[in-house]
């Protein structure tokens, strides 16, 4: 018998037909999501490398209130996103002071709010790929079995057997089983490649957290023993930010 994938086709039953459009639809919606992953990841790196280049001298010149602008205008970037969350936790609290917690300690607490935030986002759509990825070899396996059981029954009901009475009805049900790997396997090595660029992304967010953080404390603890001017400095700097 040849192999004719239009004819299996044509010759399920409506079972398998459904199992089928259902792996069609599971294949679809992980292509969906691991594209739009890809598009994300791709855009706020990006963004987050043209906003480095700002923020860097910023950061290290302690100019928060123009870091502030700055990442307000990076919208797209998951380490403005984060920065913008201290900063502008960190700036409140400096203006506004509280006897209980200070400047430094309140941004801290917001950035791991924002850090675990952030990160849900970027991980959105994730367990598509991994539902596919799990459950379609076995929606596969359904239609399989069904299928054969299917033959089977044609061959108690015409009371004939043989490689030959069966052969085809059993091929119509492996096509099954093989739709669904072919569904599976590329949904496991998605989800497998976009964890691991998000684990770097991620990464890279707890360094900067790290980081600013420290300059949060370097600013803290030259502003208890300096001038009211350095505490005012900022201002200036944010004042031209938007002409950068």
């Amino acid at each position: 018998m040849s192999f004719n994938l239009i004819h299996i086709i044509k010759s399920m039953g409506l079972f398998q037909l459904l199992i089928a459009g259902t792996l069609v639809v599971m294949a679809i919606a992980s292509t969906t999501v691991f594209l739009e992953r890809l598009w994300v990841i791709y855009r706020s790196r990006r963004a987050s490398m043209a906003f480095a280049q700002a923020a860097t001298k910023l950061i290290e010149s302690h100019s928060f209130e123009a870091l502030a602008l700055e990442a307000s205008a990076a919208r797209s970037s998951h380490l403005a996103q984060l920065l913008a969350a201290g900063v502008r936790t960190y700036i409140k609290a400096t203006h506004e002071p509280q006897a209980s917690l200070g400047p430094v300690e309140l941004a801290r607490r917001e950035l791991e709010r924002k850090v675990e935030t952030v990160a849900a986002d970027m991980r959105r759509g994730l367990s598509v790929l991994a539902s596919v990825g799990s459950v379609a070899p076995f929606v596969g396996l359904l239609g399989t079995v069904v299928g054969i059981i299917t033959a089977f029954q044609g061959i108690a009901k015409e009371g004939s057997g043989g490689l030959g009475a069966v052969s085809a009805g059993i091929a119509e049900a492996l096509i099954v089983t093989a739709l669904g790997l072919l569904v599976a396997i590329p949904s496991v090595l998605a989800f497998n490649f976009l964890t691991t660029r998000l684990d770097a992304v991620q990464l890279g967010l707890d360094q900067a957290r790290s980081e600013i953080l420290d300059h949060f404390e370097l600013a803290s603890g030259r502003g208890h023993g300096a001038t009211r001017h350095e505490k005012h400095a900022p201002h200036a700097v944010g004042a031209n930010a938007p002409a950068a």
